[in-house]
């Protein structure tokens, strides 16, 4: 089983060589050891040693064989690549000889290529002699292009004029580009050049006038001659892709023709909003200002939204898709207006003007009307356009149109009262109501122009009305403060000389009667114009004003009755009164009378009388 010293001697490698080999056999001879051991370890186990004998044989054979296959596989492989390396290594050494030859031809040929440069300079002349040549049929005919061009351009010819302009301009630009190339192009030849194509940028500014004249006639030209607007679109078009494809080029060449960019797209949508500008927005203030105002802005209104419908029906088609024209139209209307609209109100408005414009822009503006339109939608989206007034603007309006109204209300309410005051010493007693209550128009004038005002303000907004409201009532308070100090003067000038008030009774309780009718329509005004997260009440002061008129005009209606009950108290301890019922009869009647003319009164004023007697004024006067 085991070897012999002298054949592990003999089968060692010497000492430093394939180190490798030395442990992988030692590795194999240690595994075999090992197998051999547990397999031959028992004796009956001994019987199979030949069997394992010649498996092993014949498993030794079998690598054998397979080793040698691979090793004569690997020898022809490095046969043949020695006889490719001997093949490549002749024909390096034949590329190496052929060129020291040619190198050796190349030097001896060296005064031949020095002749050949100038041949090189004359064959480039040539070309460029030959490419002068080829132009100057076309430099001839310059003036005749220029001349036919303006013709083709004053019977409206558009693209076979701009095709002329653009050969025109072609072979100009080729010119300086040449010579630019060839480092020619000095302030001479560029002069000389210019001097000889001088109508060409006169021949450009005309072409240029014309189709600006057509881009501001464009609303109406879509409906009557669409093929002239389109004209020009596919004019602006083509100088755009001449632009780019010079731009492009100068990166390279660093050269761009004069006059370039001509930028005739973004000149397009100038002429646009400076045309929209001019045929709406400039207007002096003796021509819009006064009755023309309110008509100003529903002219806007009118031709704004006509313009626009044509804008997409008809324009839309007549323009790229990338032009997004009726976008760029409703922009530009938009920032036109919000300019204007800045613009009016640098102007002294008056309340009636600020109102119109307030509800234009807020109401009108956005709504189905106008920029909500259905033939607009969804098109023209009017929240993207955003607001035509700031906010800050809309609350300086409103605070001013507030302040304007609040003025005239006062001034309004001072003339009724005045009126009304003089009523007071009229020969004829008030008018009476259904229930023969004496009565005048003042709460129904003073609750007209409130009423008015407080409904006018809803059509800007809830904001507005609810401040319209609280200012009404405000105004109403003083109002009610002026009326007791005119009830003071009316009782003092009685005093003073009652036939110069012959009706003063039926006109205190007429104010009585006015007094309880406000209070009425007063519940009603406040419910209508009160916020919706506010209880719908009257102020406590507006209602402590409208008790002190009321007792203040009770306070007058009593003392004159008590003025004319006191002669006739002044006899009651008297002996005259003990023996002549008659004076009894004097008190009852004066009672009565007055008594019948407090009926003229409202139910509701016993409660004001109940509330003078619980202050202990009658017995103070008596």
């Amino acid at each position: 089983m085991g070897m012999s010293a002298e054949d592990q001697n003999s089968s060692n490698p010497k000492d430093g060589e394939w180190p490798e080999v030395e442990k992988a056999e030692k590795l194999a001879r240690g595994a075999a050891l090992k197998w051999a051991s547990g397999v031959f370890y028992r004796p009956d186990q001994l019987e199979s040693l030949g069997h394992y004998r010649i498996r092993e044989i014949q498993r030794n054979s079998s690598i054998q064989s397979r080793i040698k296959s691979t090793v004569q596989t690997y020898l022809e492989g490095v046969g043949m690549g020695l006889e490719q390396l001997h093949s490549a290594r002749s024909d390096v050494q034949h590329v190496h000889q052929t060129l020291e030859s040619v190198c050796e031809e190349l030097g001896s040929s060296a005064d031949a290529f020095q002749s050949l440069q100038s041949l090189q300079k004359v064959a480039l002349e040539h070309a460029q002699l030959g490419s002068v040549v080829q132009a100057l049929p076309r430099l001839f005919s310059v003036h005749e292009l220029l001349s036919e061009t303006f013709d083709l351009l004053q019977r409206q010819h558009l693209l076979e004029a701009h095709a002329g302009l653009m050969d025109l301009e072609s072979l100009r630009d080729n010119i300086l580009s040449q010579l630019h190339h060839h480092n020619l192009l000095s302030s001479s030849h560029l002069a000389s050049i210019e001097s000889y194509f001088g109508g060409l940028p006169e021949l450009n500014n005309a072409l240029a006038k014309q189709l600006w004249h057509i881009v501001a006639c464009s609303t109406s030209l879509v409906s009557e001659n669409p093929s002239l607007f389109v004209s020009a679109v596919r004019i602006i078009e083509r100088e755009e892709g001449i632009d780019a494809a010079l731009l492009l080029r100068s990166q390279d060449l660093g050269f761009l023709p004069p006059g370039r960019p001509k930028s005739w797209r973004q000149k397009f949508f100038q002429v646009i909003q400076d045309t929209i500008t001019a045929a709406h927005f400039r207007v002096a203030p003796s021509t819009v200002q006064g009755p023309h105002f309110s008509g100003h802005l529903a002219s806007l209104q009118h031709s704004i939204l006509m313009e626009l419908c044509i804008v997409k029906d008809l324009m839309v088609q007549c323009c790229p898709p990338h032009y997004d024209i009726l976008s760029i139209f409703a922009a530009t209307y938009h920032r036109a207006l919000a300019s204007h609209l800045h613009h009016l109100l640098t102007w002294d408005l008056d309340k009636q003007e600020i109102f119109a414009l307030l509800h234009w822009a807020l109401q009108v503006y956005p709504s189905p009307e106008m920029m909500a339109h259905p033939s607009l939608l969804p098109e023209v989206d009017v929240s993207v356009l955003g607001p035509l007034l700031p906010a800050d603007v809309v609350d300086y309006l409103e605070d001013t149109y507030l302040g304007k109204v609040q003025a005239s209300i006062t001034e309004w309410m001072q003339k009724t009262l005045e009126i009304e005051f003089k009523e007071w010493f009229s020969d004829g007693e008030p008018e009476s109501d259904y229930q023969g209550c004496f009565q005048t128009s003042l709460p129904n004038i003073a609750m007209k122009i409130l009423d008015e005002n407080i409904r006018v303000a809803n059509f800007i907004s809830d904001t507005l009305q609810h401040k319209v409201c609280s200012m009404a009532l405000g105004e109403l308070e003083a109002f009610l403060g002026s009326l007791c100090e005119d009830l003071v003067e009316f009782g003092k000038e009685h005093q003073q000389e009652p036939t110069t008030s012959k009706c003063y009774a039926p006109y205190l309780l007429a104010t009585l009667n006015n007094c309880l009718a406000l209070s009425t329509s007063l519940s009603t005004l406040c419910a209508d114009g009160a916020s919706p997260s506010e209880p719908s009440q009257m102020p406590s002061s507006l209602h402590a004003a409208l008790v002190k008129a009321q007792k203040k005009a009770c306070h007058l209606l009593l003392e004159e009755m008590l003025a004319d009950l006191q002669p006739l108290f002044a006899q009651l301890p008297s002996r005259q009164w003990l023996s002549e019922p008659h004076l009894m009869n004097s008190i009852c009647e004066v009672l009565a009378k007055h008594v019948k003319s407090f009926s003229r009164a409202r139910e509701p004023v016993s409660t004001v009388r109940s509330s003078l007697d619980s202050d202990g004024w009658v017995g103070e006067s008596l």
